[in-house]
């Protein structure tokens, strides 16, 4: 027989597995030893908090505590618009498959509601906004993982940059695209 021979004589070596107990008695891999340790890491953790709590300092900081600068609020108003046009398309995509009739007849429904000028502009805005503005700060976003664009003076130009032409591409495509030419 290839092995050990695990009756009397465990630590005696047998066959072609050589080793120097045997492997059915070792259970010590399956019982945890005691930390030769003077702290485990769960007591310096309370230690850490208690210390934390006595001095009165938060648990964590939040946005609250940090003054806003264009880096931080471009990178939310990215991250906002990318879950917004994503919670938007998906549920206006299940708002659409559960109307009745066709997409011609939802739409000539919407045109007999006689909404006015103000508040079918504002939609457009609302719907242009965050694709132009993802867009173009996506750009932004791809030139800072190839390594431009990190010094405070072009961050902030960047920054500038795309916001502007943001309000420009925005203003654009609800001014400047007529139903009729598409």
């Amino acid at each position: 027989m290839i092995g050990y021979d695990c009756g009397e004589q465990c630590g005696r070596r047998t066959g072609s597995f050589a080793r120097s107990s045997c492997l059915l008695k070792q259970t010590s891999m399956l019982i945890p030893k005691r930390s030769t340790m003077a702290t485990t890491a769960y007591e310096e953790m309370r230690n850490f908090w208690a210390r934390n709590r006595k001095l009165n300092r938060p648990l964590s900081p939040f946005l609250t505590v940090y003054k806003p600068h264009l880096a931080m609020m471009t990178s939310l108003t990215h991250r906002v618009t990318g879950v917004v046009m994503q919670v938007a398309l998906t549920g206006g995509s299940i708002i659409l498959l559960c109307l009745p009739g066709d997409f011609r007849q939802n739409l000539e429904y919407v045109r007999q509601l006689s909404l006015g000028p103000i508040i079918i502009i504002a939609f457009k805005y609302i719907l242009a906004f965050p694709v132009v503005y993802h867009f173009l700060n996506g750009i932004r976003h791809l030139a800072w993982d190839a390594g431009y664009g990190f010094s405070l003076k072009t961050l902030y130009k960047s920054g500038y940059f795309v916001m502007a032409l943001t309000a420009v591409i925005t203003t654009y495509f609800v001014f400047g695209i007529k139903c009729n030419a598409l």
